[in-house]
């Protein structure tokens, strides 16, 4: 549906582009995919392998603008009014001990992140049952934390959002994402295939969970960047469209220190510049420009990283947005190929080889047997083979193995069964993971490994591994992922049998 060009044809200098996309290799980052439009023109489009076009991504926290546009078109269908109190919608789940102020909460409150929560609505409820009922029970007066007046501070709530999704499934009596379908998605060309997952109790994970490809977020980018239109029709009121992305209430801002100080809409972000940013964990961003005409779509997995907005919101306004041309450039044919030559060879972000002269050969195929650990492994060996290690160790579960490419991912599964599928913080048997696994020598009797979830989930795995002397084993481990492998984080130590 949209028209692929050139970046110079619309005022953007290919070197720019492959500069800034060069930074982001650089500073290790572990992209995924990325999409630039102007004047609703793609002008770069590329996937990091094995990421592909068509690939559902989980957008995280992304889902929160959706949730944003659909209560736009609630009060635009007559069927909701922002100022009515929240629980006035959901009678089955208030209960008359819960507190004022979340009694008192409007769904504008909500939209704006400025809710009477608790700290304790802050964490994750309905683990074993309804999550929203769970909302309204940890508002009871007896709960711990501090209860605030509704409309007046910003205030992260993520659980919040999900009981607005859960409003928008009550009163329309559908899906949020068949709702959002026959309202606009449809009309603008978002995946069949999309879909959210779910949480205990049946509602949809609307506050985490959009599975759809990093081109539809690009649509709805545009779609809100321009004002609630498409291809010249008003779908979403006009007005809304402007208040949700523009900036509502202060995020606590001091000097706009990071990209997402620059205050908040109706679930939607303000960022550098007066641009919008729907904002979704581990670096998923989909940004529109007003100034310049621009949508920019990024999906990564950055939980690990100590700074990934400012490189790529900041370094992206400054490499490819405050250089646009208002006018079209001369074409550049030798540039544009030298930056798709380049974004064809990239892959996703993998450990380098690191030291060739190491222990491989002296360690290899030694089987340590463990003392007591927190993950519950009592024994495991390393084998080591021409380009990737062997990692093979039992657990609870019984045997396990896992292959790492040396310098390089090697895809698989993590061996780990049972993770959430469809629906969270659920058991699933026989499901695991897809993963990319890779390892470097960091000196020559230390190992560094790192498993990379790229699945419905995301998330990462880092072991330090030591080989002491002939016969002893170190290894250090610790996750960053959203509610799984936890059962692989501490340390443990061994010794070999022989």
């Amino acid at each position: 549906m949209f028209e692929h060009v050139t970046p110079e044809s619309v005022g953007i200098s290919s070197k720019d582009i492959q500069k800034y996309v060069s930074l982001l290799e650089r500073y290790h980052l572990s992209t995924h995919s990325i999409v630039m439009l102007r004047h609703g023109k793609v002008f770069y489009e590329n996937y990091w392998k094995p990421f592909s076009k068509d690939f559902l991504h989980r957008m995280y926290s992304v889902t929160k603008s959706f949730v944003g546009i659909a209560m736009g078109f609630l009060e635009q269908d007559g069927l909701i009014d922002l100022d009515a109190p929240a629980v006035s919608y959901l009678d089955k789940e208030i209960t008359a001990s819960a507190r004022e102020n979340i009694q008192n909460q409007t769904v504008r409150d909500m939209l704006m992140m400025s809710t009477g929560c608790t700290e304790n609505t802050m964490k994750w409820f309905g683990r074993r049952g309804d999550r929203l009922k769970d909302y309204f029970d940890s508002a009871a007066p007896e709960c711990e934390g501090v209860s605030k007046i509704p409309g007046a501070i910003f205030d992260y709530d993520s659980p919040g959002t999900f009981v607005m999704g859960a409003i928008a499934e009550r009163i329309t009596g559908k899906k949020l994402i068949d709702y959002l379908r026959e309202k606009f998605l449809d009309k603008i060309g978002f995946s069949k295939e999309a879909y959210i997952l779910s949480c205990p109790g049946g509602h949809s994970w609307t506050d985490s969970a959009m599975m759809c490809t990093a081109m539809d977020l690009a649509r709805v980018c545009q779609f809100m960047l321009s004002g609630g239109s498409w291809n010249g029709e008003q779908i979403l009121n006009r007005e809304y469209a402007l208040q949700a992305t523009s900036d509502l209430i202060s995020t606590n801002r001091v000097g706009h220190l990071i990209p997402s100080s620059y205050g908040y809409g109706y679930q939607i972000w303000q960022t550098v510049g007066g641009s919008f940013m729907f904002n979704g964990m581990g670096s998923q961003y989909g940004i529109g420009i007003p100034e310049k005409d621009i949508v920019f779509v990024i999906n990564s997995d950055n939980q690990a990283h100590p700074c990934p907005m400012h490189i790529i919101i900041d370094r992206f306004f400054e490499e490819v947005v405050e250089k646009a041309s208002d006018n079209p450039l001369p074409e550049d044919a030798q540039s544009h190929k030298e930056l798709m030559d380049y974004s064809d060879s990239l892959e996703l972000f993998s450990l380098s080889v690191g030291c060739k002269d190491n222990v491989a050969s002296k360690v290899s195929g030694k089987e340590y047997i463990t003392d007591d650990n927190p993950m519950g492994i009592t024994k495991m060996k390393f084998t080591f083979e021409y380009d990737k290690c062997v990692w093979e160790y039992t657990n609870a579960q019984g045997d396990k193995k896992l292959e790492f490419g040396m310098g390089k991912n090697i895809y698989g599964v993590f061996p780990e069964e049972g993770y959430s599928d469809t629906v969270a913080a659920t058991f699933a048997e026989g499901h695991y993971y897809k993963c990319a696994s890779s390892a470097s020598w960091t000196h020559p009797d230390k190992l560094e490994m790192l498993v990379q979830v790229i699945d419905k989930y995301f998330g990462r795995l880092h072991m330090r591994v030591a080989f002491v002397g002939e016969d002893r084993v170190a290894v250090s481990m610790f996750k960053i992922a959203e509610d799984f492998m936890n059962e692989y984080e501490g340390y443990v130590q061994g010794k070999s049998k022989f």
